[in-house]
């Protein structure tokens, strides 16, 4: 069922990069949580600030980032519901890629990709900044998070695998 979906995606995924820039009425309008649940493979519903609250008993969780994992953004500001984006690439311990829907000057849309950079004084990623292309920067605002949502036991355990050996590189410097 899993490679059914991630099919599925894939090709939904791809049609989104052949079609035209300009919005149509019978183009899709993806929410965040829609796009992560599909994308990630973690089933989690409700509002994207609950996920972090119904994962605590029924997915591992952390603050260390893992590639498939589900970011968790607490409300802020006029992000009201929170907001979840799914973990594409690791690229240092503070800095990682998200695929991600309706953020920013992407209503509704799928960007895939986007840097997003831990800016906490701990290196906790409780705080992060989202890169935000109509500036092409990183955002102004720093957005607080919860945490991620790993898919299994092994994703986690792999996460907090790296982010150790990040610790102990950078120690030896």
């Amino acid at each position: 069922m899993k490679r059914l979906t991630a099919a599925a995606l894939a090709a939904t995924l791809g049609f989104f990069t052949l079609a035209p820039a300009q919005v149509e009425a019978k183009d899709p309008y993806w929410q965040c949580v829609t796009f992560a649940r599909m994308f990630s493979g973690i089933q989690i519903f409700g509002d994207a600030w609950t996920w972090w609250r119904q994962a605590v008993n029924r997915f591992h969780t952390g603050d260390s980032p893992a590639t498939g994992s589900v970011l968790v953004f607490q409300p802020h500001g006029r992000m009201q519901a929170g907001h979840v984006a799914v973990v594409s690439d690791v690229l240092t311990d503070r800095v990682i890629r998200v695929t991600h829907a309706n953020w920013g000057g992407s209503r509704g849309k799928v960007e895939e990709n986007v840097t997003v950079v831990d800016v906490s004084g701990s290196g906790d990623w409780s705080r992060v900044k989202v890169w935000y292309n109509p500036i092409n920067d990183l955002g102004t605002t720093e957005y607080p998070t919860y945490g991620f949502i790993y898919q299994s036991a092994a994703e986690a355990s792999a996460a907090g695998q790296q982010a150790a050996a990040t610790v102990t590189d950078t120690a030896g410097e």
